[in-house]
Formats: C-alpha cells, structure tokens, sequence
C-alpha cells in the first residue's frame, strides 16, 4: 500500500500542516479527524488498514487531513466569533491548498469528504455548502450542530451565534435551505450518515437527515447496536460505507 507524507506551510493558517495519503488511484477521499486529533491517528487506530483492499485495488485513494480544532472550535481563550473565523481559515486551507495535491496525484471532477465525530461535521459542513466538488459524504458517529449542548458536549461557542456560526452548523442551515441550485447539486449526492443507537449525536443525525428528505435530498441514516463511537466500529463502518 502506497504511503506517502506531506508537509508544507499554509498561507491560509499561517503555519505548518502535515497529511498523509494512502493508495496510488481510485476515489479520492478526504478523510478529517476526530476532535482535536492528528492526521495519523487513523493510521495509529488501523482505520486505515482496515481499508487496505480497497487502496491496494486502485478503488479509493485517502488523504488523511489534520486538525486546527484546538484553535478553533475548541480555543476556549478566544471569542466565539473568532473561534469561526480560524474555522474558516481551515476550510480555505482544504479548498485552495488540499484540494490542488489531489488534483496535482489523482485528477478527478469530484472527491469524496468523510469523517469520524468531529470529523463527520468537517466533512458534512465542507460538502453540503460546496456540493459541486463532492459525489458522496460519508459521516460516521458525526455531531452536526455544535451550538447544541448534548449531555457531556458542550456548546462549543458559549451561547453565542452570529451569521458565520449559522451557515456553519448543517443541523442549523439545512432545514431552512432554499437556494435551488444547491438544493439540486445536493441532491445529486450520496450521502450516508452511520451512528449508534446510544450515541448521545443519535437525534442530531436524525434531524439532519430528516431535513434534507423534507428537502427532497436522499441519504441514508444507518444505526448500529450501542454506542459504537470507538476506532473499533469504525473500522468496520468503513469497510461498509467507504
């Protein structure tokens, strides 16, 4: 299998970033990390390996992305309104800078975005308000709105919520979505959502996914037996859905 590691200087996060990339052809995948976590950590917990198949086939190519969390999301120093702006920063940085590698080592129209918890956001945020660049989005035990205290998860922005929050939170934007052209491009996505039965985001992914049918956008809401929000079901989970 195919290994390779990147690292350059991102002008759009004014510091170092590093990814790996896993296979030589197929489907290209971006693949975001869980909260907080680091570009090899799905490598570490054998969620790569458990996608070896595939690589090795040709079918898919992963590019495993790292996180700025603790400087977004979760930098509880800064305000809230800055905290989305360094978010923003992120995305430009997988737009303009992620989406040329792939681009520049396996020329595609379209790639596939996909992630772990917060990673399943990363992914669903990313696709859902840049639909023309993706053909599926695959959330695994994904949180969709980050504004929503949930048991032992807190609301990441302290109560506060401006317009930059709203249209970045798809568990917020979708429902009342209504620009006709991304409601069509979405609609030409495969969307599937995996989360279990006992996974306190388990409301969270049914409202997401019953908004986008009231949209008339398919997806499949997958459930699995407990919680199942550990590597060790997402190596499964991606073997399925990957």
């Amino acid at each position: 299998m195919r290994r390779e590691y990147h690292k350059w200087f991102s002008p759009n996060l004014c510091r170092d970033m590093e990814l790996l990339v896993f296979g030589h052809a197929g489907d290209p995948i971006l693949f975001f990390p869980t909260r907080t976590a680091r570009f090899y950590d799905y490598e570490d917990w054998q969620v790569i390996d458990a996608l070896r198949k595939k690589i090795e086939s040709g079918s898919i190519q992963v590019y495993c992305l790292d996180s700025v969390d603790k400087e977004s999301f979760y930098a509880k120093d800064l305000h809230p309104a800055e905290r989305i702006n360094r978010y923003f920063q992120y995305e430009k940085y997988v737009l303009d800078e992620v989406l040329t590698l792939v681009q520049e080592k396996n020329p595609h129209p379209t790639v596939v975005a996909a992630g772990c918890s917060l990673g399943a956001y990363h992914a669903a945020n990313l696709a859902f308000k840049h639909p023309h660049l993706f053909h599926k989005m695959v959330g695994l035990s994904g949180r969709y709105d980050l504004t929503t205290t949930m048991e032992y998860f807190d609301d990441l922005f302290n109560g506060y919520q401006d317009e930059n929050i709203y249209y970045n939170m798809p568990g917020l934007f979708i429902p009342f979505l209504s620009d006709p052209n991304i409601i069509a491009q979405l609609k030409k996505m495969e969307i599937v959502f995996v989360v279990g039965e006992k996974d306190v985001f388990l409301e969270n992914n049914r409202n997401l996914s019953n908004a986008l049918w009231g949209k008339g956008i398919w997806n499949a809401l997958h459930l699995w037996d407990g919680e199942s929000h550990k590597a060790r079901y997402w190596r499964h989970m991606v073997q399925i859905y990957l």
